[in-house]
């Protein structure tokens, strides 16, 4: 049976998807990224080595939700680009870590610099009641977020 809560719930979590959604793709065109010519996938995956690294490429490739095949194809790329670099494991001779190269830290921060002035310049043309509300919003937002994190686990 369809109740009112349940139907507010469907059409509240499509708009917030949606928004979601166009948020993050305003948000991942940087030039930084485009001068280094990195796709989408290239990108996250630097972002992700360069917050949660030296990493496994097991580990990479959960976090990524990438089969690890074009992992592999992924992090090359980036190697080739002198973004990151593959290293043993010291306490697995048999696997690898990926970590970032100092270059790669250094672009990876230049494209969330990009993106948060991006975010700061649109949000400073909000009316003052609608940024209060988005700074109101925040706290659910992270929780959502975390929430959906563990959910994945």
């Amino acid at each position: 049976m369809t109740t009112a809560a349940s139907v507010l719930g469907l059409d509240t979590a499509a708009r917030l998807r949606a928004a979601i959604g166009k948020l993050h793709r305003h948000l991942r065109r940087t030039a930084a990224g485009a001068e280094a010519g990195l796709t989408p996938t290239r990108i996250s995956t630097l972002h992700t080595v360069v917050h949660r690294g030296p990493i496994r490429l097991s580990e990479l490739a959960d976090a990524e939700g990438v089969n690890p095949t074009m992992l592999s194809r992924v992090v090359g790329d980036l190697g080739d680009a002198g973004l990151v670099d593959r290293i043993n494991d010291p306490e697995d001779r048999r696997a690898a870590l990926v970590q970032a190269t100092k270059r790669g830290r250094r672009l990876a921060e230049r494209m969330r610099r990009e993106r948060t002035d991006v975010l700061s310049r649109a949000l400073t043309a909000l009316p003052g009641a609608e940024l209060a509300k988005l700074e109101q919003a925040l706290p659910a937002l992270e929780e959502l977020a975390e929430a959906l994190k563990e959910q994945r686990s």
